[in-house]
């Protein structure tokens, strides 16, 4: 446990005494916010109008809520998974530098090495994505604040979940990488790609029918979905109270993908929990697999 411990306070240690890969993980959820509100929020506000029924008069307060629910929960959404690959990036540094060889030749075993390194991103990535809430909650109160202390407390359990779904999959992934180049790959593709996927640059209830039935299937798209309602919770519940008809409502959070549906079929927020947590459990499997297998064939 002692040395578990010792090599996780060296790897979060590492990771915040190289600035580069510290302020970079840091700016990115600053730049996204900038970069949706700049250019996603107009697509969001379209996106809220056109989903408003002729006739029915809708405050800036609560478009402005709205939009800016949207545009955080897409912010953390993404950034719970690329920072996690950018925490983990020590990993394949090790490798690349020949730190691991020196671990090898160690009495550190190699499931202490594989526990610390997880344990070290999680904690980092934690840290940042805990930040990026902070910033994201400054800006809704900026902008038009709907939430209670509950909405606040699911908003940081929906980034912790998601932090630990970075951080497995981003375990896997880069276990498997062995260079620089590899590295800067990986890291461009899922800065790029993620986004678009999981429904968080734009929601799925955008895309043709063909497509969101193929996105239902990827985890991520559930985790986007649960931020999203937890961030947009205030906004709908103060619709509600100013006599919103119950159609409209939920005809708004069909458009925002707080109600996304698998083959036609609503899934629940329990079921979006589930599906989440369940692929967190399926990808730490794996990990441990991947491990044991690669023990083995080092023994044999």
């Amino acid at each position: 446990m002692n040395t578990l411990l010792s090599m996780t306070k060296r790897n979060i240690k590492l990771f915040f005494k190289d600035k580069g890969m510290f302020f970079t993980s840091l700016i990115t959820p600053i730049i996204l916010l900038v970069l949706y509100a700049t250019f996603l929020g107009k697509v969001y506000r379209d996106s809220f109008a056109a989903s408003m029924p002729d006739g029915l008069i809708v405050s800036d307060a609560l478009i402005n809520g709205t939009v800016s629910g949207q545009l955080i929960s897409s912010l953390l959404a993404v950034s719970c998974i690329t920072v996690a690959f950018c925490s983990n990036f020590l990993m394949v540094s090790d490798k690349v530098t020949g730190v691991s060889r020196d671990f090898a030749i160690t009495p550190v075993k190699k499931s202490t090495l594989s526990i610390s390194y997880f344990l070290a991103t999680l904690i980092t990535t934690l840290i940042i994505t805990y930040s990026a809430v902070l910033i994201g909650l400054v800006y809704i109160a900026i902008t038009g604040w709907f939430y209670n202390v509950i909405d606040v407390i699911l908003i940081l359990l929906d980034v912790t979940i998601l932090t630990m779904f970075g951080t497995a999959l981003s375990s896997i992934i880069n276990y498997f990488l062995k260079s620089q180049g590899q590295l800067s790959a990986v890291g461009t593709v899922i800065s790029a790609g993620y986004g678009f996927v999981c429904g968080a640059y734009m929601p799925i209830s955008q895309f043709g029918i063909g497509l969101q039935r193929v996105l239902m299937f990827l985890p991520g798209t559930y985790g986007t979905s649960l931020i999203r309602n937890h961030s947009l919770a205030g906004v709908l519940r103060q619709m509600t109270i100013e006599g919103f008809p119950v159609d409209v409502v939920e005809k708004i959070k069909d458009s925002i993908d707080c109600n996304i549906y698998f083959f036609d079929n609503k899934i629940g927020i329990g079921v979006m929990y589930g599906v989440v947590i369940g692929t967190i459990a399926l990808l730490l499997g794996i990990n441990i697999l991947i491990n044991t297998l690669s023990k083995k064939r080092k023994i044999s």
